[in-house]
C-alpha cells in the first residue's frame, strides 16, 4: 500500500504541472500563471504571416538538407526541384551530388539545421522544476523575443469528437480558445490515432504530417512543445501559445514536417497548428515556461 501511495503521489506530481485538474483548484492562487485574453482575435503575440514565414524557412531548410532523399516527390513534381535548385548555394549543389554518390557523406542533424537557420537549438531534458519531470530548454544560441521557439504536435480534434478514451490518464491535451483539443501524447492510444490519420490522409508518396515526433528521431526540431512546462511564482512565463491556422496555400512538399493531423478527414478546414512564442530573449541553458491556462473575458 505505500509503495502505491508514492507512486500515485510522484505520478500527481508531475501531473499537476500539466492542463486542466490542478488549475482548477488553484485560480486563486495561481492568478500570474493564466493569460487572460479580451477577445480570440487579440491571442496573438506576432502575426500569423510572421509564424507562416518562419515554419516556411526552417521547413525549406529542413527539404533542401534532406535533398538527395527527396526523389520521389522530385521525381512527381519536376517544377518543386526547378524551384529548391535555384535556392541552392554551390556548396550545397557539390554535398547533394557526394550524398548521392557517397550514401555516408555528411548530412547535417535537423538539429544543426534549426541553428544554421534560426540561431537556436532545443531539446528535452529533466526539468529544473521539482518533480515536473521533461522540460524543454534552449540548449544552444540565443532566441530574439516575438521568435516561434517551439510547435505543440498532436492529433486535432473538433468540438464533439471523440476523445474520451484517449484522454484517461494523458496530461498532453492541450485546449485551444475555440474549443479545440489537441492530444499531444505520443503512446498508447493516442499515438495510434495520429500514425492512422497520418498514413489515411497520405497522398502518394506525399506526407500530409510528421510522424517523427512519436520517436526519439526527431524530423522538425520544434516539435516538443508538449514537454513546456508551466510557469510558477519561481519560475516566470518565457514563452506563450498561439493558435495558428494553416493556410492552403502552405506547400504541399513541405507539410511533412507539420506535426499535427485532423481526426476527421471529411473536415474541411485549415489544419490547427499552436506555437510557441517567446515573450522576452531567451539565452542558451534557459528552460522554457509558458502560461497553460488562457482566459477569455
Amino acid at each position: 500500500a505505500a509503495v502505491m501511495l508514492w507512486a500515485l503521489r510522484r505520478w500527481w506530481q508531475a501531473y499537476k504541472y500539466r492542463f486542466v485538474p490542478w488549475v482548477a483548484l488553484n485560480l486563486r492562487r495561481k492568478r500570474r500563471t493564466l493569460r487572460y485574453v479580451p477577445e480570440s482575435s487579440q491571442d496573438k503575440i506576432i502575426s500569423d504571416d510572421n509564424v507562416f514565414e518562419t515554419l516556411l524557412k526552417i521547413f525549406k531548410a529542413l527539404f533542401i538538407n534532406d535533398f538527395s532523399r527527396q526523389a520521389h516527390i522530385l521525381a512527381l513534381l519536376p517544377e518543386i526541384k526547378f524551384k529548391y535548385l535555384e535556392l541552392l548555394t554551390v556548396e550545397q549543389k557539390q554535398s547533394i551530388v557526394n550524398s548521392c554518390n557517397h550514401p555516408s557523406q555528411h548530412v547535417f542533424s535537423p538539429e544543426e539545421v534549426l541553428f544554421n537557420t534560426l540561431g537556436f537549438t532545443i531539446s528535452r531534458a529533466r526539468s529544473s522544476l521539482v518533480s515536473a519531470g521533461t522540460g524543454v530548454f534552449v540548449t544552444k544560441g540565443f532566441v530574439p523575443k516575438g521568435t516561434v521557439i517551439s510547435m505543440y504536435p498532436g492529433t486535432v480534434y473538433r468540438k464533439h469528437e471523440p476523445i474520451f478514451f484517449q484522454s484517461l490518464g494523458n496530461p498532453f491535451i492541450f485546449r485551444c480558445i475555440d474549443g479545440i483539443l489537441i492530444d499531444g501524447n505520443n503512446k498508447g492510444l493516442s499515438r495510434s490515432v495520429y500514425r492512422s490519420c497520418s498514413r489515411r490522409d497520405q497522398l502518394g508518396p506525399f506526407q500530409m504530417s510528421d510522424e517523427s515526433w512519436l520517436t526519439a528521431a526527431l524530423q522538425n526540431p520544434l516539435a516538443v512543445g508538449q514537454y513546456v512546462n508551466n510557469c510558477s511564482h519561481e519560475k516566470r512565463a518565457n514563452v506563450c501559445y498561439q493558435e495558428f491556422d494553416v493556410p492552403g496555400c502552405f506547400p504541399v512538399e513541405l507539410k511533412q514536417y507539420l506535426p499535427n493531423i485532423v481526426y476527421s478527414h471529411d473536415i474541411e478546414s485549415q489544419p490547427r497548428c499552436v506555437v510557441l512564442v517567446t515573450l522576452r530573449d531567451i539565452k542558451q541553458g534557459e528552460e522554457l515556461f509558458s502560461n497553460y491556462y488562457t482566459v477569455v473575458s
